[in-house]
């Protein structure tokens, strides 16, 4: 993540070809909180660069409702995560 909160190394990951590897990870990782955290990373590596100022991502100040409303979604997620996990490993168990 910290390579990505600048726009310069945003650029050196996309012109790396890490994008491609985060897309096979993803394809192929099982564990919930790696697979959010590839995600995420996909989302800023082809999403659109932030506008003039606010390049930094580290530097950006995100007003406090809305920090609280993400990470609730990303518990939210996670634990969708796990109850996925949770039904496959049933689903084997009984076969």
């Amino acid at each position: 993540e910290q390579l990505t909160a600048t726009k310069a190394g945003r650029l050196q990951l996309r012109s790396r070809g890490s994008y491609l590897v985060l897309r096979e990870l993803h394809a192929r990782e099982k564990d919930p909180e790696v697979l959010s955290a590839c995600h995420k990373l996909i989302q800023v590596l082809i999403g659109d660069e932030p506008e003039p100022g606010m390049e930094n991502l580290l530097e950006v100040a995100v007003p406090e409702e809305l920090e609280r409303r993400l990470r609730e979604a990303d518990r939210e997620e996670e634990e969708e995560e796990r109850r996925r996990k949770e039904r496959e490993e049933e689903a084997e168990a009984a076969r």
